[in-house]
Parts: structure tokens; sequence; C-alpha cells
């Protein structure tokens, strides 16, 4: 089961500002919301979790 991060929660787990993490996600760089209802959105915890994996991976040299 996914659990939804409030984009405050993914702030705070990144170390991104809001801004740079709308951006990231625009460039394909970073995962993207999913709409949860007319205003309200969320990032899978999964996604989070890997993608910051990945930054990890790459500063150990495993992403060569």
């Amino acid at each position: 089961m996914h659990s939804i991060l409030k984009i405050k929660q993914v702030v705070e787990l990144c170390g991104l500002s809001t801004a740079s993490i709308y951006r990231l996600a625009r460039e394909n760089q970073f995962p993207k919301q999913i709409k949860l209802s007319e205003r309200s959105s969320g990032w899978l915890s999964d996604e989070i979790h890997q993608w910051l994996d990945e930054r990890k991976l790459e500063r150990d040299g495993g992403g060569q």
C-alpha cells in the first residue's frame, strides 16, 4: 500500500524548496504529484524514497 505525502512533507524529506520540486517535476527530474481531488495533490512516498536512493547512488558512484 502506498502512502501519500503532501508538499510540506516532501520539502522536509528532500531539503528542496517547493519551487524547486515543481520545477524539477516539470523537467522530468523529480516524481510528479498525483491529483487526489480538485484542489489536492500529493506524492507517492515510494517514488520520493526511490528518487532519494537514486541521488545517493549517484553520489556514491553507482550511477555510472
